[in-house]
C-alpha cells in the first residue's frame, strides 16, 4: 500500500515530542511490513526538504502553523505524487480537514484533544487572544461537522472518551497504546541525594512553571535536602524566565539541562527518584513510561492521558487537587516511605513492560488493513 501522513510535525523538528515519536515509529512499523509511506510535514531551518529516515519519505513544506494545512492543500490537489490508498490526518490543535478534499480512505490520528490548554498557547499578545477566545468553541465543532465519519486512531482511553463525548461514533475511535524505545546497557544508579526531576518541553501547558513551584515548597516547607534536575527544550527568551523564575524562588541550585539525547534522558531519569508531570493535559505521557522503565515512579496530576500512563498508588502518585502544594506533599509521602518506594519502583518495571513499538506498529497495521478493506 502507499501510505500518506499529513503532520505538523516530523522528525529532527526542534519542538517535536511525543506525538511525532509515536508517529514515526508506526511509519516505520508500515514501512518494515513491506508498505510506502510518505510524510508531509513542516520545514524547519536547516532541514532537508526532501529525505528518507528509516524508509519513510519525507516533504517539507510550510512552517508548522497553518501554513503546513495549506501546503499539504495545495500539494495533493495540484502537486505531483504517487496515488495513495491511505491518508493520515494528524491532529494537534488544528487538523488538515482532508474529508473536505480527500476522496481517499482516511484515517485521523489524535494523541489529545486540545481543551484547556488553548488558553496556555505561546503566541504573544495580542496574538494568543485568537486561539484563547475562539480554539474552545470551533475545535469541538470540527469533530462533530467534518470528522463524525472519519475512523480515529488514538493512544488513550481518556482521547477516546473525548472524541466520543464531541459527537465520533464509539466505535469508530480505536485505543492503540504507545511503545517505548530504551537505549541497550545497564542504567546508572540513583543519585545519594533524592532527586526529583522535570523532563519535557519546558512549556507552560507542560507545567514547568508549577513543576519549580513544587521545587520551592519541598526546599521552604519541607526543608529537606533534595535536589531539582530541570531537562528539555525551551526558547532562550522563556528559559531565562524560567532560570530567574527559579532563583527568585531561593533554587540557585536546580539543574537545566537542556535538550538531552535519548542516551542522556534515560541516564537522568535512571540516576532521578522521582519523575514530576504537572502537565495540564497529555495524550498518554510517554516519559511516564520511560521513566518507569528505569524504576522511577511518577507523581503527577490526574487529568487525560496522565490517568492512562500512571496507575495511580501502584507506578505512581496522581494529585486530584491540581496545586504545587498538594503535589509536594505527594512526594514527599512517598520519599518518606522507603517500602513504599521500592515496592512503586519494581511495579513500574513491570508496568512499563508491557509497551513495545513492536506490539503497536502491528496493532496499527490491522487497524490500516480494515479500514482499507
Amino acid at each position: 500500500m502507499n501510505i500518506l501522513i499529513l503532520s505538523w510535525r516530523g522528525p529532527g523538528h526542534p519542538n517535536a515530542g511525543g506525538a511525532e515519536i509515536s508517529t514515526h515509529e508506526h511509519a516505520r512499523g508500515w514501512v518494515k511490513a513491506g508498505h510506502n509511506v510518505t510524510l508531509f510535514t513542516s520545514y524547519f531551518q536547516g532541514a532537508k526538504k526532501e529525505e528518507v529516515v528509516d524508509g519513510v519519505f519525507i516533504l517539507r513544506k510550510g512552517n508548522q502553523f497553518i501554513e503546513v494545512q495549506w501546503e499539504a492543500f495545495k500539494w495533493y490537489l495540484f502537486g505531483s505524487h504517487t496515488k495513495f490508498d491511505l491518508v493520515i490526518d494528524q491532529f494537534h490543535g488544528i487538523p488538515f480537514f482532508t474529508p473536505l478534499y480527500v476522496r481517499k480512505k482516511k484515517l485521523a490520528f489524535i494523541h489529545e484533544v486540545t481543551k484547556e490548554v488553548w488558553q496556555s498557547n505561546p503566541w504573544p499578545w495580542p496574538f494568543c487572544l485568537g486561539p484563547k477566545i475562539f480554539g474552545p468553541i470551533i475545535e469541538p465543532l470540527i469533530f462533530k461537522l467534518v470528522y463524525r465519519n472519519v475512523p480515529f486512531m488514538t493512544v488513550s482511553e481518556s482521547t477516546k472518551n473525548d472524541l466520543v463525548n464531541w459527537g465520533i461514533p464509539k466505535q469508530n475511535v480505536n485505543v492503540i497504546y504507545n511503545g517505548i524505545n530504551t537505549p541497550k546497557g545497564s542504567y546508572p544508579r540513583k543519585q545519594v541525594i533524592k532527586t526529583i526531576t522535570f523532563l519535557g518541553a519546558l512549556a507552560k501547558d507542560k507545567g514547568i512553571e508549577e513543576a519549580i513551584n513544587v521545587f520551592s515548597i519541598l526546599q521552604k516547607k519541607y526543608k529537606k535536602n533534595f535536589q531539582y534536575w530541570i531537562a528539555g527544550k525551551a526558547d532562550s527568551r522563556y528559559l531565562e524566565i524560567l532560570k530567574k523564575k527559579a532563583k527568585k524562588l531561593g533554587l540557585a541550585d536546580a539543574k537545566f539541562w537542556g535538550y538531552v539525547s535519548e542516551k542522556k534522558k534515560f541516564e537522568l531519569l535512571a540516576k532521578s527518584h522521582i519523575l514530576i508531570n504537572p502537565s495540564i493535559r497529555e495524550g498518554w505521557g510517554l516519559v511516564v513510561i520511560e521513566s518507569a522503565r528505569v524504576g522511577t515512579p511518577t507523581v503527577a496530576f490526574d487529568v487525560p492521558g496522565l490517568r492512562d500512563s500512571i496507575k495511580d498508588g501502584e507506578t505512581g502518585i496522581l494529585s486530584k487537587e491540581l496545586s504545587a502544594e498538594n503535589l509536594a506533599g505527594k512526594i514527599i509521602y512517598l520519599l518518606d516511605d522507603e517500602k513504599k518506594y521500592n515496592r512503586m519502583s519494581n511495579n513500574a518495571v513491570n508496568w512499563s513492560k508491557n509497551f513495545s513499538w513492536d506490539r503497536a506498529s502491528k496493532l496499527s497495521i490491522d487497524l490500516v488493513m480494515k479500514i482499507i478493506g
